[in-house]
């Protein structure tokens, strides 16, 4: 099982994985400017072959802890160069120790400020893309993950699926309040079996509560410490790809 090396777990520099060079992948930086002193950075990807007549699944990835949104550059060939346009909103916490990489608190003003950036890089992508607006899904790793969750269960309305890579579930601050209807929302989690952040009886009274709670949770835990696998996100595009044909056929 090969771990993917995030340029960013070492160094500040963001280098690309040689999938992602070819002419028909676009990969994007911008700020989008939102007032007089605030800026809400984001990545984006544009898939290989991007037919503007189909509507694609979206991707939106909260990257990890001391990491930025350019993290998705480095994902996305992992998962899937074709079936998805994908964009990724920075981090709403500095990270004091490393220059140019963030995360994710979970407060009342930083939750606020997450689930600003998410809606407005879901608007951004609608414009530059054409989405399919009942096939939204959040993903992110570590805090990420766990901002995911929280974000698309005070929204469950606005996504398709949630996943979780190493993210603990949150706990604080009443994240089920809306569980009737965070129900009807898919989520997968990820784990490494030996993370010492995200230990595995931490990942079996999560899997309890969102059983109890009724939820549709799937699980899959992989033999290794930390990080991401080449398998973790070859099998997340399994999951999302049955949601999205799943959700197709329905329709």
């Amino acid at each position: 099982m090969n771990r993917i090396a995030l340029a960013t777990e070492s160094e500040p520099t963001f280098t690309l994985p040689v999938k992602t060079a070819t002419p028909h992948t676009r990969i994007t930086t911008a700020l989008r400017h939102l007032g007089r002193d605030c800026e809400a950075p984001y990545t984006t990807f544009t898939p290989i072959h991007y037919e503007r007549g189909y509507a694609y699944p979206l991707l939106i990835w909260l990257h990890g802890a001391a990491s930025c949104e350019r993290e998705l550059t480095q994902v996305m060939p992992h998962i899937s160069m074709r079936n998805y346009v994908a964009i990724a909103p920075r981090g709403t916490v500095v990270n004091r120790r490393f220059r140019g990489r963030y995360a994710w608190r979970q407060t009342n003003e930083a939750i606020e400020l997450a689930q600003s950036r998410i809606a407005d890089c879901i608007a951004v992508a609608k414009r530059r893309f054409n989405v399919h607006p009942e096939r939204i899904f959040l993903l992110g790793r570590d805090g990420g993950g766990t901002m995911a969750v929280r974000v698309a269960w005070n929204d469950p309305s606005r996504f398709a699926g949630i996943v979780t890579i190493n993210g603990p579930l949150p706990t604080r601050l009443s994240p089920l309040r809306r569980v009737n209807e965070l129900r009807r929302v898919p989520c997968l989690l990820t784990t490494a079996r030996d993370n010492e952040s995200y230990p595995s009886d931490r990942v079996c009274r999560d899997l309890r509560l969102l059983h109890v709670a009724g939820c549709t949770v799937a699980l899959r835990q992989y033999p290794c410490a930390e990080g991401l696998t080449n398998n973790m996100l070859a099998d997340l595009d399994r999951w999302l790809m049955e949601l999205v044909c799943g959700s197709a056929q329905a329709s």
